[in-house]
């Protein structure tokens, strides 16, 4: 009697040996699925457990102005990276969170019924009425959300219904940033003009001076940033992800299957402004002053460069290279104070040169210099040698 391929693989005494290719392929899919997650996992425990712990007060503080900027990040590669939208404006909505809460701050030092210093020195000590509901540090936190979602709602549906895209979207949002820090400049009474908002003294009823609540202001960011993380992360794997990456590759045959492109990217550019503007939040009790130079078109294309540095098509790649601008930043302002931007620059033009993917594409440009077989190459293999 002959023993077929098969037969032979289960006859007594033998190995199983088609267990190893499917064990393998099992957990490349479950890399695949979780890999990211886990990732996410080790970026928090360096986060939320090593830095509080491994780093001093000031470079603990700094760290939190990156997580701010990661924030902005993360909801850039969503737009960006998985919608196709490059939003060159997303200083507006940091500034929107920014602005929100520096008004609350600088209501609580001046106390009730009083009004902030620079009302008095730059005007005639009369509050603006839309100021007052910002007493409320419960109305503060509704309107961090609120404000950019409503804004950005408003200004996504007029541009996203026309069918703009492309460098006129561009062109559009970073228009958008210009007149925003163009505005705060000329609203010297009411924002602070170029000076912008500083001098805080309490975050929600806390003493800012106390290292405590900064070491807990920088948690705040930190756990802020994984937790948004973990919503794009679910986000991309959901049927929403796969529309919205469908929408950026094929818009029209999207709409041919009767979905309106339009209200898929629409959802992605309000998520990214809520995200901008928890950024914002986080900033500027953290920095200590919100101006219009951290929300104008420049501040917007810092933004920008730290997603496209890290890589804008991958989860991790936005929010770690924005945190890597923000230490390449820190680290070269203090080694080379007057050069230091060319530095910046020429790593950007580098990465950009060679890395178009960004950083996030090394470990697969890497990959693809190593000899693999393809799976069916492995299973006939396998099958071969069962066989004889």
């Amino acid at each position: 009697m002959t023993t077929t391929a098969f037969e032979a693989s289960d006859a007594p005494g033998e190995p199983e040996r088609s267990a190893p290719v499917r064990s393998r392929f099992a957990l490349a899919a479950f890399v695949r699925t979780y890999g990211s997650l886990f990732a996410i996992g080790v970026l928090a425990v360096i986060l939320l457990v090593w830095a509080p712990s491994g780093l001093s007060a000031f470079r603990l503080g700094n760290l939190g102005k990156y997580c701010s900027w990661a924030l902005v990040a993360v909801g850039i590669g969503l737009a960006w990276g998985r919608g196709g939208m490059l939003v060159m404006g997303q200083g507006v909505f940091f500034g929107l969170g920014a602005y929100v809460t520096a008004m609350h701050m600088k209501l609580e030092a001046a106390g009730p019924g009083e009004v902030p210093d620079f009302m008095v020195l730059y005007g005639d000590a009369t509050m603006p009425v839309w100021w007052e509901p910002f007493r409320s540090g419960a109305f503060t936190i509704f309107a961090i959300v609120a404000v950019p979602a409503a804004v950005s709602y408003v200004l996504g549906y007029a541009v996203l219904k026309r069918g703009v895209k492309g460098a006129y979207f561009a062109i559009l949002t970073q228009a958008m940033a210009v007149a925003f820090a163009t505005l705060l400049v000329a609203t010297i009474k009411q924002t602070g003009g170029f000076n912008g908002l500083n001098t805080f003294t309490t975050f929600f009823g806390q003493n800012l001076y106390d290292p405590t609540v900064r070491k807990n202001l920088y948690l705040l960011a930190a756990g802020l940033l994984i937790v948004c993380l973990v919503i794009v992360w679910q986000l991309n794997r959901s049927r929403y992800g796969e529309l919205l990456v469908a929408t950026r590759d094929a818009e029209e045959r999207v709409r041919f299957l009767g979905y309106d492109p339009a209200n898929t990217k629409l959802f992605a550019f309000v998520v990214a402004a809520v995200m901008a503007s928890l950024g914002g939040a986080m900033f500027a009790p953290l920095v200590g002053i919100i101006s219009p130079t951290d929300v104008n078109a420049t501040a917007s294309i810092m933004m920008i460069a730290g997603v496209a540095l890290g890589g804008r098509a991958s989860l991790l790649g936005p929010a770690l290279g924005a945190l890597a601008v923000g230490f390449g930043q820190s680290t070269l302002s203090e080694r080379f104070p007057t050069n230091w931007i060319y530095f910046q620059g020429a790593l950007f033009i580098v990465v950009i040169l060679f890395l178009p993917g960004g950083i996030a594409s090394l470990g697969a440009k890497l990959a693809g210099r190593w000899p693999r077989r393809s799976a069916r190459g492995v299973a006939a293999t396998i099958g071969s040698e069962v066989a004889a």
